[in-house]
């Protein structure tokens, strides 16, 4: 009898630390399911504020407040746009002095804690940029979509989208110097973004189901007077980029990707993510597997999906070592394998999906150098 009430006990105890796996893989799997618009990933540490002066600002020394460029940063509550380390600037050892170019709203005091972030702009085109500027909606499978159309001469137009974590204001950074240059942009918000319609599930799917979206945007353009387009995306939106091209009916008339960090498997995004999170290491396959579940995602190896890898137009992409997200060298096997068709600009000391941030001049010039025979 005894032995009986062991074993049950034993069972008991093991089916119950079980569940709790699940739940905890379930959880985990949250950090890139559930990955909120406008919030920092897991990855992106939170720097404390030690005070502000004229036209610079002291922040807890990090790897992150010391990477080269420009970048937003944002509390809550608050976004300014700070540039370069400032070296010659008095500092304790642990803090590092920034230029603060602008505080676009709120305030930044003593204490506060920020993160860095991409957006250097907030708004709209014309309320950060100045710019003309129609608000449009396309109609989409899950009902209508909202975009900015920024217009241009060229027959060509860029059709940009976003990643994880991001909104459409992403796409601010680069509208100035494509205006510049007459290109048409449309930025698009899909599934789960603001103002768009809500995924199905609720859940972010890697770009396995955000694709159609993209899709839907480029039959808009083409019905719009667009002879042909480029599609440009971050992180997630270049896999939407990546998958449209593969897949779309009208890909035909897709004339080149730009991809900035793309992320090209979603198993290892997923588990940097979870991991980010403070994931124990033998959960992280089981946050694999809840997602694969929740999100209905195949796995990388599956060769239904492998192809969508092989681009088939002419492809630009940037990207790093310093990506903690995605994996740079996922990017660089592709450049390798298809050298006649993938151009890799590598970047270094930039973190995902802010490859322009670290060196804007020389991105910009870069996608002048591939978009000229394009457009």
């Amino acid at each position: 009898m005894r032995t009986v009430t062991a074993t049950a006990a034993a069972l008991t105890a093991a089916l119950a630390a079980g569940a709790a796996s699940v739940a905890a893989g379930r959880l985990a799997s949250d950090a890139a399911l559930k990955a909120p618009p406008g919030r920092p990933l897991p990855t992106e540490p939170r720097l404390t504020v030690h005070g502000t002066a004229a036209g610079r600002i002291t922040l807890t020394r990090d790897l992150a407040a010391l990477r080269p460029g420009r970048y937003g940063l944002a509390g809550d509550g608050s976004h300014a746009v700070v540039g370069p380390v400032l070296g010659t600037a008095e500092h304790g050892a642990d803090t590092v002095v920034r230029r603060l170019e602008r505080v676009t709203h709120g305030t930044l005091e003593a204490g506060d804690r920020a993160w860095f972030t991409p957006n250097l702009y907030v708004g709209n085109p014309g309320s950060a940029l100045d710019l003309d500027h129609a608000d449009v909606e396309i109609p989409g499978e899950l009902g209508p979509l909202p975009a900015w159309f920024v217009p241009g001469a060229r027959p060509t137009w860029i059709i940009a989208v976003h990643g994880l974590a991001a909104t459409r204001e992403h796409v601010l950074n680069l509208l100035a110097p494509l205006h510049e240059r007459s290109v048409p942009v449309l930025a698009l918000a899909y599934r789960g973004d603001f103002g768009a319609p809500p995924s199905p599930d609720g859940l972010h799917h890697f770009g396995e189901t955000e694709w159609r979206d993209l899709d839907a945007a480029v039959r808009y353009a083409l019905d719009h007077g667009a002879r042909q387009v480029v599609l440009l995306g971050w992180s997630t939106g270049a896999t939407m980029a990546l998958r449209t091209a593969a897949l779309s009916g009208v890909r035909g008339r897709i004339a080149g990707l730009v991809l900035d960090s793309p992320v090209l498997s979603w198993e290892t995004t997923l588990r940097a993510l979870a991991a980010a999170r403070r994931t124990p290491g033998p959960l992280l396959p089981l946050a694999v597997r809840a997602a694969q579940g929740r999100a209905g995602l195949h796995v990388d190896r599956d060769t239904g999906t492998a192809g969508l890898h092989r681009p088939a137009v002419p492809t630009l992409i940037f990207h790093g070592p310093g990506d903690k997200v995605a994996p740079w060298r996922l990017s660089q096997r592709l450049a390798e394998t298809h050298p006649r068709l993938v151009a890799l600009h590598t970047v270094r000391d930039a973190p995902h999906a802010a490859m322009w941030n670290a060196d804007p001049d020389d991105y910009e010039e870069k996608l002048r150098r591939f978009m000229t025979p394009l457009v």
